[in-house]
């Protein structure tokens, strides 16, 4: 095969929707998730750096893997509050739609044992994961750090937090000049009265896979990528949906959101002819004459 015949097919592997597969392998279930052109429609938002991309890459693709296990097309949002320099890290998901920023789009650190530093960005901290349930009160869950580099972190709150033994796996790739090639995960959920032999061989698959993002770069299928991890079980592939990105707001939230502010931070803006929020998720702006703004200080005042 010539070299560009090579490189076509690669591209053809790249252009691949974003999609997500569950299946039911022996006792557990297991999620696995394409995430490249929602990761880098993200990263093209936020103008952010290759370390950013890969932190902002694997907290969304996260969130998308347990949005999966929930009923009713319900949303689970995820908050990675380190002292490192790229600060918060915010992802949300609710059925195959995600969106998600980081405090510090710019962070650079250099690589660490080859790859992105992400633990060093993120530093020490807490994961909070919030889970919104139809007709009930959001429930959130929080737990330490354990190195920052948002997988091994989820996996101990899902323990921790949710007593579910749980294996996941996040991958970014990202070219030399900023692109992402490939990025995905997956998340292995025990269920109930689940076997030591079957955890026991799973153990031994997830030990024999390459990394994710590899897998996808290379053209693996979630499908495909879910048989490797349960070779030796009975696999059931239960479905796939697409996956993209979505942001849900509005002027009219924004403006809720200028309301909870406190009264003399409204009249500060109040001096100015015009002011512009812009939605942290998307960066869309919206914008308030002050007649507005001075509207809202008058229904502080009252």
């Amino acid at each position: 095969m010539t070299e560009d015949k090579i490189k076509l097919t690669k591209e053809n592997f790249r252009s691949g929707k974003d999609i997500l597969t569950r299946a039911t392998v022996g006792d557990v279930r297991i999620y696995v998730a394409r995430t490249t052109r929602l990761v880098r429609r993200l990263s093209v938002n936020h103008h952010t750096s290759h370390l950013a991309t890969a932190a902002l890459g694997r907290a969304v693709t996260g969130a998308l893997l347990l949005a999966a296990t929930m009923k009713n097309n319900e949303g689970v949002g995820i908050k990675i509050a380190g002292d490192g320099p790229i600060g918060q890290v915010i992802a949300e998901a609710q059925g195959g739609t995600a969106r998600g920023y980081v405090g510090n789009p710019d962070v650079f650190l250099p690589p660490k044992n080859g790859h992105f530093d992400v633990g060093g960005a993120v530093g020490t901290g807490t994961i909070s994961v919030t889970r919104y349930t139809e007709g009930m009160k959001p429930f959130t869950g929080t737990a330490s750090l354990v190195d920052g580099e948002i997988a091994d972190d989820l996996t101990n709150y899902l323990w921790t937090s949710e007593q579910t033994p749980s294996s996941v796996a996040l991958g970014v790739l990202v070219t030399p000049e900023g692109d992402v090639q490939a990025a995905g995960g997956w998340f292995i959920q025990c269920l109930p009265d689940c076997g030591e032999e079957v955890l026991d061989k799973l153990d031994r698959n997830v030990r024999q896979t390459p990394y994710v993002s590899s897998l996808i770069d290379m053209g693996f299928e979630p499908g495909r990528i879910i048989r490797m991890l349960g070779k030796g079980l009975p696999v059931d592939i239960l479905d796939s949906y697409p996956l993209q990105f979505a942001c849900n707001c509005s002027r009219e939230k924004i403006e809720g959101v200028l309301r909870t502010l406190p009264e003399k931070e409204l009249e500060a803006m109040a001096e100015d002819e015009v002011t512009e929020a812009t939605c942290p998720y998307c960066n869309a702006r919206y914008t308030f004459s002050r007649e507005e703004i001075r509207s809202l200080v008058d229904k502080a005042e009252k």
